[in-house]
């Protein structure tokens, strides 16, 4: 007379635990047959317009209409950048190396951010090319302890870098689902490590690192819809002796940097996009993107955080938009103040340029 009782008890279980589970499972997680399949933007962020359309043949023809006509002083010589590694290799510095690409020396730990050491962007020869060369190649690099990459897409991620990376007994830290590219190309399995947001992982006890959100996307393959949204992408927290650093992944702006700023602020140091956000007229509206802000965006962004020091990214490289290519340090510079900023709280590098972390950080 029991057996009906205990069968219900166990089917009636069982299906709430399966309830609860689904209700455990992170709103940005995509699920396919069980499995974790794609990810998305957090709950209520921005939205790309349904009607938009990609159009190659226009964005080829703005493109032709813009100048590269960048200060010659944006780029500082090898030889200069050179003895500038040699004469701060006991200090904590930033040195920007392009686009989103940075050494980042803390004490006895150096970090490398988003590295590409290729002539262009893309598989390949295909994709945007650069304008400037890198102040250094892959062999000039100082020893690197700890590579962190914020997503897949081809400015950001090169998998002829990271075959050709030379050290790659390096801590490797990644968004969900990248980690691959990283063992199948020689680096140890114990050493990458992939993060989802708010995982927090303590690199030595000086260092330890957040995996936060961004307003963004991932998409490897140029044609199709195949692998859209298949890997994470984040920014990283970085704490280092009492001091925090944010280094964002791409992003567009999004109400959630608010409750982020209430939960990790106040930030010493914050990088962020600045350019890449106009891509009229292929986009009804100028100067706006959901996934790249504008340089006002950013400053905006950086106050929701309660960041002190802003530092200008992703832009004085190639050209993946169609603003004015130095439109974007000078709108930086000039709204600071719109924002609570000063001007000189609203950094802008040179490529190849060394600041020591105390003179950013004070």
């Amino acid at each position: 007379m029991y057996r009906p009782l205990i069968i219900y008890c166990i089917l009636s279980f069982l299906f709430n635990s399966n309830l609860v589970a689904m209700d455990l499972k992170p709103y940005h997680h995509i699920y396919k047959d069980g499995k974790l399949f794609a990810f998305k933007n957090i709950k209520d962020s921005p939205k790309r317009n349904p009607n938009f359309k990609w159009n190659w043949r226009v964005f080829s023809e703005e493109k032709k209409k813009l100048n590269i006509n960048y200060p010659s002083e944006h780029v500082i010589d090898k030889q200069e950048v050179l003895k500038n590694l040699q004469k701060h290799k006991s200090d904590s510095y930033v040195m920007w190396l392009d686009h989103a690409s940075f050494i980042i020396k803390l004490g006895d730990t150096t970090i490398i951010t988003d590295p590409v050491f290729e002539k262009n962007y893309g598989p390949l020869w295909f994709g945007p090319k650069k304008y400037i060369e890198s102040p250094l190649t892959l062999k000039e690099l100082p020893e690197i302890n700890l590579f962190l990459l914020t997503h897949n897409h081809y400015d950001h991620m090169s998998i002829r870098t990271i075959k050709n990376f030379p050290y790659k007994n390096a801590e490797v830290l990644v968004p969900l689902k990248l980690g691959k590219y990283f063992t199948r190309n020689g680096y140890k399995k114990d050493n990458v490590k992939e993060m989802d947001w708010y995982d927090k992982i303590k690199i030595n006890d000086e260092i330890s690192i957040t995996m936060l959100p961004a307003q963004h996307w991932s998409k490897r393959w140029i044609w199709g819809d195949g692998n859209t949204d298949r890997s994470l992408w984040g920014s990283f927290l970085i704490e280092y002796k009492g001091k925090k650093i944010f280094f964002a992944c791409d992003t567009g702006p999004a109400p959630f940097y608010k409750d982020l700023g209430k939960q990790f602020g106040s930030i010493d140091l914050g990088f962020g996009n600045i350019g890449a956000y106009n891509f009229f007229p292929i986009a009804q509206e100028k100067d706006k993107s959901i996934f790249h802000t504008n340089p006002e965006e950013l400053l905006s962004l950086m106050q929701d955080l309660k960041v002190k020091k802003v530092v200008g990214m992703h832009f004085g490289t190639a050209i993946l938009s169609l603003e004015p290519i130095w439109e974007p340090p000078v709108r930086f510079k000039a709204n600071a103040e719109k924002f609570g900023y000063k001007k000189e709280d609203a950094i802008v590098f040179k490529i190849g340029e060394i600041k020591k972390l105390d003179e950013l950080i004070n």
